[in-house]
């Protein structure tokens, strides 16, 4: 079935994003691997694409480039480390225009594109921290649960144009982000691409990745103190 789609993946240059587009060229698929320096990119397969998420005119030209695309992979995004009430408000505006406007930003413009190729899929990479709100990441947990408030709802507008809406929730993985976590914490990024692939071929909407992703959905009911 991945032999017959083309995926774009936003962040593809390291990381989880390097991870995903790895993934879904083994699987056969067409991948573009965006960045906002496409020269970085050195994954095997893909198709290397300019691509910043907080610059609509960036983004529109992406989507020229990649007019074929039928499923999306939003994964680009930062982390400051900033807490809400002393970390500088640049570090926080940066964080919701990342997570929250950039994410936003590219499914608008992709969503008409899957929807002309006949439908498909947008995977928005967030986190166990779209759920649970640390004061020490404060900035990034917010920007992730607007990312999930925006996901569930963009999910309701596209699902009767024939696009399903997916969320990847993890907690730690072992990628540069999160450097200073130790590496009995963090789950490998290729496990969690795997996951991830097997998610958006599967039609799943919620993919919970790992334990703490889990927990705090849980918590949400109030099942986990």
């Amino acid at each position: 079935m991945s032999e017959n789609i083309t995926v774009l993946v936003t962040g593809a240059n390291r990381g989880l994003g390097s991870k995903i587009a790895a993934e879904f060229v083994a699987r056969g698929a067409k991948v573009y691997a965006a960045a906002r320096k496409p020269e970085s990119v050195d994954a095997a397969g893909v198709i290397p694409v300019q691509l910043d998420i907080t610059d609509p005119e960036s983004i529109r030209r992406a989507a020229e480039v990649a007019n074929d695309v039928t499923v999306l992979v939003n994964n680009a995004g930062i982390s400051t480390r900033a807490n809400l009430l002393t970390g500088p408000m640049e570090d926080i505006r940066a964080e919701m225009e990342s997570h929250y406007f950039g994410t936003l930003n590219v499914i608008r413009e992709f969503a008409p594109v899957i929807e002309r190729n006949g439908g498909g899929s947008i995977l928005n990479v967030l986190s166990a921290l779209s759920w649970k709100h640390p004061a020490g990441s404060g900035a990034y947990a917010a920007a992730k649960a607007a990312a999930w408030a925006l996901t569930d709802a963009v999910r309701e507008e596209l699902g009767p144009r024939g696009v399903t809406v997916a969320a990847l929730h993890v907690g730690y993985m072992d990628t540069d982000m999160v450097s200073y976590i130790p590496a009995d914490q963090k789950t490998d990024p290729a496990v969690v691409a795997r996951m991830a692939v097997d998610g958006v071929l599967g039609g799943a909407t919620e993919i919970l990745v790992d334990d703490t992703a889990r927990r705090a959905k849980a918590a949400l009911s109030g099942a986990v103190s």
